[in-house]
């Protein structure tokens, strides 16, 4: 295996990032620099990335229906609880795929797998996601044409995206509404209904591409299998 793939499947980096690490000097191959981006990774190599060993995990791949007040990251400086702490102790060295808020409940993957990692989430893969938002104000088609035609937020020009109004509630004064994006601009549903002088006051994120959270209740996950990987990655190379 090349060592920019292999570095990538180790969750070190994308493929990309990785050749760039190796020519930058910082990867070690059995205690010796290595700038070749054309070595072949053998059985018993020990592989540095600035001087920490990284071993080549066997990949695997999770969803989790993770419950509000969770931080979408492997660790937290200020002692927060993290999505790892809902799974169990595992061997892989896993982490999330993208985030959700910590006050946004729903559908996450978790990986080892840098080059999966990078598909799913750079922005030019058009996989959809689909939100669930209840939203203070009543949704119409007007104050909701917007999302429709694309907009731009702080400067960054998102696709347009596809609502449904779900339920008003005309005596709480609110509205149940779902949105597919394929962006995930930083706060990006919660923005995009802020724009529309909508703000979110509970936001679930229900799909994936083709993944659901059907069968998998809050805080509990199951392992993808491996036809739910090939159809992710096919739809991320396909666009």
């Amino acid at each position: 295996m090349r060592i920019n793939k292999f570095l990538a499947h180790a969750g070190v980096a994308s493929r990309r990032k990785a050749e760039e690490l190796i020519t930058s000097g910082k990867v070690a191959v059995n205690h010796t620099i290595m700038t070749n981006l054309g070595y072949q990774v053998a059985t018993g190599d020990i592989v540095e990335v600035d001087g920490v060993a990284v071993y080549n995990e066997e990949p695997v791949y999770y969803i989790l229906n993770k419950p509000r007040g969770y931080i979408s990251s492997s660790s937290d400086d200020k002692g927060r609880q993290t999505i790892l702490d809902l799974l169990p102790k595992m061997k892989e060295r896993i982490y999330p795929v993208g985030r959700l808020d910590w006050d946004t409940s729903g559908l996450i993957l978790l990986t080892n797998d840098g080059e999966f990692t990078q598909l799913m989430t750079h922005p030019r893969h058009n996989i959809d996601k689909v939100y669930i938002a209840k939203v203070e104000g009543q949704a119409n088609k007007d104050n909701l044409r917007p999302l429709t035609l694309g907009m731009k937020l702080e400067g960054k020009k998102v696709s347009p995206a596809k609502y449904e109004i779900m339920k008003q509630d005309k005596a709480k004064n609110a509205s149940l509404v779902s949105l597919t994006v394929h962006e995930g601009q930083n706060h990006q549903v919660k923005k995009m209904f802020e724009a529309c002088g909508l703000p979110v006051q509970k936001l679930s994120r229900i799909q994936y591409g083709t993944l659901t959270l059907d069968g998998i209740q809050v805080g509990q996950h199951r392992r993808l299998t491996k036809k739910e990987v090939s159809q992710l990655v096919n739809a991320a190379t396909n666009h």
